[in-house]
């Protein structure tokens, strides 16, 4: 058998793909290692007792910390954030301003999600107007935080948003307020808050690796083929002068 030679372009696609593939399938068991901690965290706080905004402002990470609130909703200025799907249909998510009486501090609060099958009918809701006290999760959105979309003059409310920063809803309104959005837990002011903690779950990353791996794998033992196969051919099969008539 003579040596191995698995050809010019098997080699080229081969030193440009494993690598490529190698790599995407690490960084997919990354992602999962992120997203089991992150459950972690979140299965901690959940098991955490609720603390007051003063408390809250002692802390560096305040993502996922549950917090008690006792004061009021605005019911002036709702917020219906667009384009939230459960179980396959159409919805928005109802965020309203609570002013924190022993804090002194506006929250935009986020009461759940709502149903809005029929873009030509308003999604229903109601407001308390009595005092309240509720818990809620400080939600830090990933990537990138969102901005307050800007409304064409005169809109009236509730306004129909795409995405919302509540510091900039606070310098509309002229209010001082928390800079998070805090998610309600269940209970009377909440609608449907069965909020997913995650988008894609770490058994999904390592499925997408164990994919990634499986083709490398595959690009491998292809290459191994074509090595061997061309190896086992005669040697004039692959020299353009033995096919050469002679003279």
């Amino acid at each position: 058998m003579s040596r191995f030679r698995p050809g010019v372009l098997p080699s080229v696609v081969v030193a440009l793909l494993l690598p490529l593939l190698v790599t995407l399938g690490f960084w997919q068991l990354a992602r999962a290692e992120e997203k089991r901690a992150l459950l972690a965290h979140h299965e901690a706080s959940q098991q955490a007792a609720p603390i007051s905004l003063a408390e809250l402002e002692q802390r560096q990470d305040v993502a996922g910390v549950r917090i008690r609130l006792h004061g009021q909703f605005d019911a002036g200025h709702s917020l219906l954030l667009d384009n939230r799907t459960r179980d396959g249909r159409p919805g928005v998510e109802l965020l309203q301003p609570f002013y924190d009486q022993p804090s002194g501090l506006w929250l935009l609060v986020n009461r759940g999600w709502l149903p809005w099958p029929d873009r030509r009918t308003p999604p229903q809701f109601t407001t308390p107007e009595q005092t309240l006290e509720l818990q809620a999760q400080v939600y830090l959105p990933p990537g990138n935080a969102f901005q307050l979309q800007a409304d064409p003059p005169g809109q009236s409310w509730p306004r129909l948003i795409t995405r919302v920063e509540p510091e900039a809803l606070w310098q509309q309104l002229g209010r001082g307020g928390m800079a998070h959005e805090v998610r309600l837990e269940p209970g009377p002011a909440s609608y449907q808050v069965q909020w997913p903690v995650v988008a894609m779950t770490p058994q999904t990353h390592i499925g997408y690796a164990v994919q990634w791996f499986a083709l490398a794998a595959a690009l491998c033992c292809l290459y191994l083929y074509f090595g061997l196969r061309n190896a086992r051919e005669p040697e004039h099969e692959h020299d353009p002068e033995s096919s050469q008539p002679l003279l």
